[in-house]
């Protein structure tokens, strides 16, 4: 077959591209899975590699000889709990909206959001790309310019925590993810890491389960 869009089995097929055998190699269900917690740093591409040369939290983790990949992304200004696996069909499913995946940020808005305004993040925003879904929204402290508040999404738009909270008239000044799907910083400090338990892992797999 050489039709563009055509589909070939890897297991019966043979599959070369510019006359070079492509070969399937270790069989993937072999490899060792690897699962880290990290807690990513401002100024720290959440990526395996970046153009224009920034550092990425693959820079934090070399020490990790297996190649792994951030599951979703934090923004570059954003710190806080990032994920870290070679395990790509539990990766898929953990940024896949059908799941609903939970992230609780802590996050600095300006000015002081009052009750109104909470209870629109809890109802859902219309943002450009559509309503947003109910967010888990809490009121932290005031100080004499800005705020904190605590918010938990259950989607992974893009800049989506920024955005619904500019909608409701208060840029994000500080943003700092401390749970993802339960999942908690604990100690680590910003650029540490460490391995997920066996406990971890498999909560994170019984939150992808479609009853």
């Amino acid at each position: 077959m050489t039709e563009l869009g055509s589909k070939a089995d890897p297991e019966k097929d043979r599959i070369a591209v510019d006359g070079r055998v492509i070969t399937l190699g270790t069989d993937s269900k072999s490899i060792p899975k690897i699962y880290i917690l990290l807690n990513k740093p401002k100024g720290c591409i959440s990526t395996v590699s970046d153009p224009e040369g920034r550092p990425t939290v693959i820079d934090l983790v070399k020490k990790i000889k297996q190649r792994i990949f951030p599951v979703g992304r934090l923004d570059l200004d954003a710190e806080g709990v990032l994920l870290l696996t070679n395990d790509g069909e539990l990766a898929n499913k953990l940024i896949h909206p059908r799941y609903k995946i939970p992230k609780k940020y802590l996050v600095k808005v300006s000015d002081a959001p009052d009750e109104k305004d909470m209870a629109k993040l809890r109802k859902g925003i219309y943002l450009e790309d559509g309503r947003t879904l109910p967010a888990e929204a809490r009121f932290i402290k005031a100080t004499k310019t800005n705020s904190w508040i605590e918010l938990t999404v259950y989607e992974g738009r893009n800049r989506l925590v920024k955005r619904m909270c500019f909608a409701i008239g208060h840029s994000v000044l500080k943003l700092q993810r401390t749970e993802f799907a339960g999942i908690k910083l604990g100690s680590l400090k910003p650029g540490d890491f460490r391995m997920l338990t066996k406990d971890e892992v498999e909560r994170l797999k019984n939150l992808t389960k479609i009853m």
